[in-house]
């Protein structure tokens, strides 16, 4: 049938199974748009800035697994997407940025609004396309949506001329398998490498399994959970493996890393063997690699062979789908109680649980872990968090116990501040049935808080919850610890969010004593649009424990201990 490209792009949207869309229109996609009510199938919500749309594309993906897609204009349009297809890179997120350019005779001539936006997003993104016909634009957004989602997954960028939307074309969908040589998945590891991997994990006495965001992208959950009990293994998750093993498990140790739980940085670095699934060895989560778990062998499974020996060296690399992987080595791991392990680690537990909230003072201030713990409680710790990025983020962390996958959505590679409020639109549209939750600091929230109007137009329900220190508040911390409390350009104002929220239509709380946190909380369930609560918490708090930068995983900084200004080559402490 004849069609015109920009029907086109719909059009193969639709039939690959896309329903919801987020984007901005301007004059090189106007064509696109222009087509769009011909396809009612598909909903489009109108961001209120280009980078909000990749943000909630992204949080639309992690939520559901499927591919997101955001669409935008050329020049400022595709370059404001930079940011969110970077952070999408980064966590290996499936989304799909479709923007328009200018007409083909254009390029190259500085026409207004021209970039090369496939120059600029070539190292950013998994792939890039440009589309200069009309023909061309029905396989190649087949093939980029298929990219997105093949082995490792990220971010797929396809940039459309205005002439190529505007011109017509025979429309042929191919429904066959695409075959794509560099996107096949890594063939199963060898016999002999599975072999080397069982009889280090049969033999060793004080094995740790990490599960990272792998073990969520490959559906190794199931298959995770039971190499634990098989070997009766404690298991320690990256900030992006939360929810792939449940939170409440007895064999969960908690987060490792920066900010993890002390006892997990102890335990890594006490261990004889780490079984590493899905995860990247990132300088967060090994402090100085000199001194990194020197007293363990390593196991690394990945479905991105580059990963392996990049940061740390390995014993036994296991390319391939971790979940089929961990599935050929599952028959042949022994069943071994590590009872005197355990013992061990639950003796450097001591008062240090930062995770029991009984450990924080309740002195009449309002401290951000009890926003976050009482959040957990009054949610019943189902809800989908998105969480910005900074203190309260590793707070999250900490306080709210996830025990199902996909219920943490946050920027961990990037560290993406103003990542919450958007990412968390998109996940309420990706699970429409979910309570789903922005939790942000009052610095991240401010840099998209225009994506209210978003969620007032469009009528998204999701809940805000501000934690409102007046700073920025882990540069601040690091302020505190490295720079002789210099609080240099970290005090930051905050608007009344209450009459902000209201502005929009929505429901505005403003929260600054413990006791009225959950019935906060619960009202903001109970209400029927979006409610944006400032819960106005304690401002010069810190993250505990932290390992300073340059230091070993083991040497901490600890709540309550007298901090001398440190250099960050990594003194003890």
């Amino acid at each position: 049938m004849k069609r015109t490209g920009a029907q086109a792009v719909w059009e193969s949207l639709v039939r690959m199974g896309v329903t919801t869309v987020f984007g901005y229109p301007g004059g090189a996609i106007l064509p696109t748009y222009d087509a769009l009510p011909e396809f009612p199938s598909l909903r489009h919500l109108l961001v209120r800035h280009e980078q909000g749309a990749t943000h909630m594309a992204d949080g639309y993906a992690r939520a559901s697994g499927r591919v997101g897609v955001a669409v935008a204009t050329s020049g400022p349009g595709a370059t404001n997407m930079v940011t969110g297809m970077a952070t999408a890179m980064m966590d290996s997120s499936p989304i799909l940025c479709i923007t328009g350019q200018v007409g083909s005779s254009l390029i190259g001539t500085e026409a207004f609004q021209e970039t090369d936006i496939t120059g600029v997003t070539l190292p950013i993104t998994k792939h890039n396309y440009l589309v200069t016909r009309a023909e061309e634009i029905a396989p190649t957004l087949r093939e980029a949506m298929y990219v997105a989602q093949a082995g490792r997954p990220g971010p797929v960028h396809v940039d459309i001329t205005k002439d190529a939307q505007q011109a017509s074309c025979e429309f042929e969908w191919d429904d066959s398998e695409i075959q794509l040589p560099g996107m096949r998945p890594p063939p199963l590891p060898s016999a002999e490498a599975i072999r080397q991997a069982v009889a280090l994990i049969n033999g060793a006495k004080r094995p740790l399994i990490f599960a990272g965001h792998g073990a969520l992208l490959s559906g190794a959950i199931d298959r995770l959970r039971e190499l634990a009990e098989r070997g009766d293994i404690p298991v320690a998750m990256t900030l992006l493996g939360i929810g792939g093993f449940p939170a409440e498990h007895p064999l969960n140790l908690g987060m490792m890393g920066m900010h993890g739980e002390a006892w997990v940085n102890c335990a890594i670095q006490e261990a004889d063997l780490l079984i590493a699934c899905g995860m990247r060895f990132d300088d967060r989560v090994t402090g100085n690699l000199k001194n990194y778990a020197a007293k363990a062998r390593k196991i690394h499974i990945d479905i991105d062979p580059t990963e392996f020996n990049k940061n740390v060296r390995v014993d036994v690399p296991l390319a391939g789908d971790l979940h089929e992987v961990l599935g050929a080595l599952l028959p042949h791991v022994e069943r071994t109680p590590r009872a005197e392990w355990h013992a061990w680690i639950a003796g450097n537990k001591g008062g240090e649980a930062v995770r029991d909230i009984t450990n924080l003072p309740d002195d009449g201030h309002l401290y951000a872990a009890h926003v976050i713990h009482d959040l957990w409680k009054a949610t019943g710790g189902k809800a989908i968090v998105c969480t910005d990025v900074g203190q309260h983020q590793m707070w999250e962390a900490q306080y709210y116990k996830h025990n199902a996958p996909r219920t943490l959505i946050t920027s961990g590679g990037l560290g993406t501040m103003g990542f919450a409020l958007p990412a968390a639109i998109g996940a309420k549209l990706a699970r429409p049935d979910a309570d789903v939750w922005a939790v942000a600091g009052d610095g991240g929230f401010q840099m998209t808080m225009a994506e209210l109007g978003t969620m007032a137009q469009e009528q998204v329900k999701v809940n805000a919850a501000i934690i409102n220190n007046g700073y920025l508040g882990m540069v601040r911390q690091w302020q505190q610890f490295f720079y002789e409390k210099r609080y240099v350009a970290t005090p930051i104002l905050s608007p009344d969010y209450a009459k902000v929220a209201e502005a929009y239509g929505l429901k505005g709380l403003t929260v600054r004593q413990r006791r009225d946190v959950i019935p906060a909380v619960a009202a903001a369930r109970a209400h029927g649009k979006a409610v944006i609560i400032d819960f106005q918490v304690e401002q010069e708090d810190s993250v505990y424990p932290m390992v300073p930068t340059g230091a070993a995983l083991h040497e901490m900084i600890r709540r309550d201990e007298i901090v001398s200004p440190i250099v960050e080559t990594g003194a003890s402490v």
